[in-house]
């Protein structure tokens, strides 16, 4: 019989970061969530990860003391196959925008977005930030919009005057 590892001893639910993030539907594909883990993309805020119940009988090396910091995924870059807890605090990059989320519940399996919103809650300073973002790149000008189609014949004139003179 194969020996079991303390959480599964305990039963205690494991989830590993990069499925999670793509049940939570953060990224369409378990490689992308990868690559995004692996660039440094994603991180762990500083002082999260806190156990306010008592550990498990047996289990005190293992989890902790209540209160206690745990040591992992703290600020550092993490690995895609870090296991997840209730409670940690993920801070993601995503194109130009930047999440702040708790994490609630896990889950290994990629459901209807409805229930992928229920596995985790963005922090409100972290929203409020998002939200100003998207607005200012709404309002932000194009930067081609100046630009009208093809050179006229004497604008091509010119190109071929200033190009061809030096």
């Amino acid at each position: 019989m194969p020996r079991k590892t303390p959480t599964e001893a305990l039963d205690i639910p494991r989830v590993r970061l990069d499925k999670w993030l793509w049940a939570a539907r953060f990224y369409k594909t378990r490689a992308l969530a990868r690559a995004a883990i692996e660039g440094g993309r994603v991180r762990c805020a500083p002082g999260t990860s806190l156990r306010s119940e008592p550990p498990p009988e047996g289990a005190k090396s293992f989890l902790g003391r209540p209160g206690e910091r745990l040591e992992r995924l703290e600020g550092d870059r993490v690995k895609p196959s870090r296991e997840l807890w209730v409670g940690d605090l993920l801070t993601l990059h995503i194109n130009d925008l930047e999440w702040v989320v708790c994490v609630l519940k896990l889950s290994e399996r990629r459901g209807p977005a409805v229930a992928a919103r229920q596995l985790y809650a963005e922090t409100e300073a972290s929203l409020a930030a998002r939200l100003q973002a998207v607005e200012q790149r709404r309002l932000a000008v194009e930067p081609g919009t100046s630009i009208r189609g093809r050179p006229s014949k004497k604008n091509l004139r010119l190109i071929h005057r200033f190009t061809d003179s030096g």
